[in-house]
């Protein structure tokens, strides 16, 4: 059995190594349906939501790539971007597609029943890809909001095959290192049937591309009180678990700060993300955050997010899992949960601390952003112009 101390020196080999991916549009103005509310000082452009992530990268330590979103981050030069991105001390990651705001895709985009809409849409996925190439990106990340909203308004089972038959032709110009990321939502804005609703779909169409395709779980993204960890240790145990859309819900796809709504829910999904392997040095899985909720300040709320995620992955390295293990075998159902309970329960944050100590880091990065008078330069700095924003 491994001692505390050992387990404690274990979860900061991890811990060092971590990689939390940020999301280029939570840095723009967003909001709910209803109104998007603008904040002073946000980015214009791609360049400076690049360089309000490379902010949060250089307080926390862990966040040293960006997902894009094509084409609220399109630019005439993606490598000339990257380069940017690279002289602050951060890399493209994940790119994004868009099939979901063009009129055209009112009734679906790769199974709207118009092939000349299916075309077009296909075709943006391929210049996702291309732009892959241009930053040296490994994944390309796939959300349909493509569903019907009445019986009988298309064929389900032709909107599957026009599904798949699109996913092929865009596994296909993937290059050798690069992968599909499919993420699926069980509803909205499609309300009868959404093409992707649920895990087990889109785990099937991976399945069926191949070993390059695999589920992006967004756990915003379920059915209400669906056991999200067991579908993260599914998909650990079968090879398709890509990647993480992390944020926090108390209704739907709330998009909130990672573990605002149950950190009890992100604990137990790290801990079978470092029970399948999630966490080695070797892992493909990709940690990424996808909030951008209206009232909290945008860089702030990356930095808090990225802490929680800390937090929790911290708690489930700690898990005694020789103690686990014997009380499971024993059937002690008490003195397994307590063990689950025992690491939860455990402060971490002095842990933290010190492991940013140890790397040159301010052990309180949100303390250390709100001294750092960032927010007050770019406030001046970014007078003028287009604010960006939900489909900016």
């Amino acid at each position: 059995m491994a001692a505390p101390t050992d387990r404690r020196a274990d979860a900061l080999d991890v811990l060092r190594r971590q990689h939390i991916e940020l999301p280029s549009w939570a840095f723009g103005n967003s909001g709910t349906r209803f109104k998007v509310f603008a904040q002073p000082g946000v980015p214009r452009d791609p360049w400076e939501k690049i360089a309000d992530a490379a902010q949060v990268h250089r307080l926390t330590g862990v966040a040293p790539t960006v997902a894009l979103h094509i084409p609220w981050d399109r630019v005439d030069d993606y490598s000339a971007l990257a380069a940017h991105a690279r002289d602050l001390g951060v890399g493209v990651g994940t790119i994004n597609s868009n099939v979901f705001q063009d009129d055209d895709y009112r009734l679906g985009s790769v199974t709207n029943p118009d092939p000349a809409v299916r075309r077009k849409a296909v075709g943006h996925l391929l210049d996702c890809v291309d732009v892959m190439d241009a930053t040296g990106s490994r994944d390309l990340k796939l959300w349909f909001s493509d569903g019907t909203n009445y019986p009988g308004q298309d064929d389900l089972r032709a909107r599957q095959d026009r599904l798949a038959e699109a996913l092929s032709e865009v596994y296909d110009r993937l290059g050798p290192d690069q992968r599909l990321l499919l993420e699926y939502k069980l509803f909205e804005p499609a309300f009868y049937a959404t093409d992707v609703p649920d895990w087990g779909t889109a785990y099937a169409h991976c399945l069926e591309l191949g070993e390059k395709a695999v589920v992006c779980v967004d756990t915003g993204h379920h059915a209400a009180h669906t056991n999200i960890e067991f579908i993260v240790a599914f998909l650990l145990r079968a090879g398709k678990l890509g990647a993480f859309d992390f944020n926090s819900r108390f209704y739907a796809d709330d998009d909130l700060m990672v573990g605002a709504a149950d950190p009890f829910q992100l604990f137990r999904i790290m801990y079978e993300v470092v029970r399948g392997g999630g966490t080695a040095e070797d892992t493909e899985v990709a940690f990424m955050l996808d909030q951008c909720h209206n009232i909290e300040p945008k860089i702030a709320g990356q930095i808090r997010s990225v802490m929680n995620v800390q937090e929790a992955t911290a708690k489930a390295l700690l898990v005694d899992a020789d103690a686990l293990a014997a009380a499971q075998r024993d059937g002690d159902v008490l003195a397994a949960n307590a063990a689950l309970m025992d690491a939860y329960d455990t402060d971490v944050r002095p842990l933290l601390a010190g492991l940013r100590e140890d790397q040159g880091l301010d052990p309180d990065p949100m303390a250390a952003h709100a001294r750092s008078g960032y927010m007050e330069r770019v406030v001046d700095e970014r007078k003028g112009g287009n604010q960006a924003g939900w489909g900016a």
